[in-house]
């Protein structure tokens, strides 16, 4: 790809250091899925609706995809874009992209205008795979809003339209011309909010996430017989790691599910038996707490690995008692995926009230402003380091504050280790909001709406939910003379009309005459905070104790 896909080369010794220790094997993640066509070609590999690929099938729409994309003109190292739901085709996709040496750029369904129009630019695509239509929405409508915008892009195949192309592209019984590729190139350019307006670009190889499934595997113990149930979006770090590459590994099925509805979520475990899942935490407080009038049986799911997002302690516990699979809370980021979280043989309270332990050969510290290690049961700045760690960010200087001089990864989340050496997350350097998972930007939230024309100041804060675990609030303080009051309803429409992401617009209003500030005045957004927690509680929306 032209422009710079990730760092020139894997930091110097850390391919050697992980070689030497067996961490990194040197595999391509889509030769597990040529491998499980050739052992069992008639094995279920992917379920979506009423389609079901087998291995065989799979890895012949993988090498047809391929060879097809190879037609477009795709070279090794260039991005190949993709905003695909829970759909088989992105499965297909991704190991097409990966199998001729690209690097596969997943971007999440819900993405509108802006952030879409800016990541297809950063990514410098040439090649765009969307829906023409998911969930109401006009997916060919919104690109032909930013085509001007994009001079790269040369082709764009809908899916699942009148007359799909990508049908077109995955036809047929051909193969690929060979690429000569290697287990350290980039594979994976994923966006991530961070602490910015501008979304940063990850860069991921075969090894660090080969190797991050591999760790998934050993501490929840999979085998062969697991079945995968994958309501997480794909195009996030979870969905695609163990409902795109993991199921391959272990020559299993993954069970897809494009929009999360709680009983068909039923549905689908029952149905095909599935055992295993990562997912954000509304996703199991409704399979916890909604009730089920049909009466299916979800007894078959033995791990529900709950992350992104904050985890109360009760509803783990909960969810053990009623679903009776191990739930545990699960820490890890784009960036570095999977940190810390405990398996069948932990504590059971330990995977309730504490993020986990260390997995594999991950490692973490939790250091002081100056960067020295507290001791346990203090809280500071958690560094992580470890194979699966990422090479770097898409542009060099967003790596300057991101790693420490000894190539520690900073997190900018604050945490705490207790005496047994079990992580607990208590909050964020990071201003973002955690909502149901998806990391949102408050500076861009605050930027935009810092030019509405009847708004004088602005602050936009995480406020506590029971379903979402965290939800945007808008303290605004309105411009004198600026007309009626302003409404939620006013913000929305504001954000929607410059083409931002539902989940982004914040979800409560709070007119305030001024915002708190310390002396040199910057906004005390903990007062912030503080104040909508109280009203929450006084309101009945949360327990007292969580105010």
């Amino acid at each position: 790809m032209s422009g710079r896909t990730a760092p020139a080369a894997v930091p110097p010794g850390r391919r050697e250091r992980e070689v030497a220790a067996g961490r990194w094997r040197d595999r391509m993640i889509d030769g597990y899925v040529a491998e499980a066509a050739e052992r069992r070609p008639d094995a279920p590999a992917v379920i979506d609706g009423d389609v079901t690929l087998t291995y065989a099938e799979l890895e012949r729409r993988v090498r047809a995809t391929a060879a097809s994309l190879q037609d477009l003109g795709v070279v090794r190292g260039e991005a190949v874009s993709w905003q695909l739901p829970n759909w088989h085709e992105a499965c297909v996709l991704h190991h097409a992209v990966l199998r001729i040496g690209a690097v596969s750029n997943p971007i999440v369904p819900i993405y509108r205008r802006r952030e879409l129009a800016y990541i297809l630019a950063e990514a410098r695509s040439r090649v765009f795979v969307m829906p023409e239509t998911f969930r109401g929405f006009s997916h060919v409508d919104m690109l032909a809003e930013i085509r001007g915008e994009l001079p790269l892009l040369e082709h764009v195949v809908p899916c699942r339209g009148g007359g799909s192309s990508f049908d077109d592209l995955c036809a047929g019984d051909r193969a690929p011309a060979p690429v000569d590729r290697t287990a350290d190139d980039p594979m994976l350019l994923l966006f991530t909010s961070g602490t910015t307006a501008r979304p940063k670009g990850a860069v991921h190889t075969h090894n660090t996430l080969d190797y991050e499934n591999r760790s998934i595997i050993d501490v929840y113990g999979l085998t062969p017989s697991d079945v995968v149930f994958m309501p997480s979006p794909v195009s996030h770090i979870t969905g695609l790691l163990y409902g795109l590459q993991l199921p391959a590994m272990l020559g299993t099925a993954v069970v897809l599910q494009d929009v999360w509805e709680v009983q068909e979520g039923r549905r689908l475990i029952d149905r095909h038996r599935c055992t295993f899942t990562v997912a954000a935490t509304p996703f199991l407080h409704d399979l916890t707490y909604r009730p089920d009038p049909g009466g299916l049986d979800v007894s078959s799911m033995r791990v529900f690995a709950c992350g992104g997002a904050d985890v109360p302690p009760g509803l783990i516990r909960d969810a053990r008692e009623r679903l009776g699979c191990v739930a545990s809370r699960l820490y890890g980021s784009t960036e570095f995926p999977t940190l810390s979280t405990t398996g069948p043989d932990d504590p059971p309270e330990k995977g309730a009230v504490t993020d986990g332990r260390a997995i594999g050969a991950a490692e973490f510290r939790v250091v002081d402003d100056g960067g020295r290690p507290v001791a346990a049961g203090e809280v500071g700045e958690l560094l992580v380091t470890g194979p699966e760690l990422f090479l770097g960010y898409r542009r060099a200087e967003d790596d300057a504050d991101a790693f420490t001089p000894d190539g520690w990864f900073r997190t900018g989340d604050l945490a705490v280790r207790d005496a047994d050496g079990y992580l607990t997350i208590r909050g964020r350097k990071k201003d973002i909001i955690l909502r149901g998972g998806e990391n949102i930007s408050v500076t861009e939230v605050e930027a935009l709406l810092f030019d509405h024309p009847r708004i004088a100041e602005i602050a936009v804060v995480a406020m506590p939910d029971p379903v979402m675990v965290e939800r945007g609030c808008a303290f605004v303080v309105p411009r004198p003379d600026a007309g009626p009051p302003l409404t939620l309803a006013d913000l929305a429409g504001y954000l929607i009309e410059r083409g931002v992401a539902k989940q982004k617009i914040p979800e409560r209003l709070e007119l305030v005459p001024g915002l708190p500030r310390t002396q040199s005045g910057k906004v005390q957004k903990f007062r912030l905070r503080d104040t909508v927690r109280a009203k929450l509680a006084s309101e009945g929306v949360i327990a007292p104790a969580d105010a």
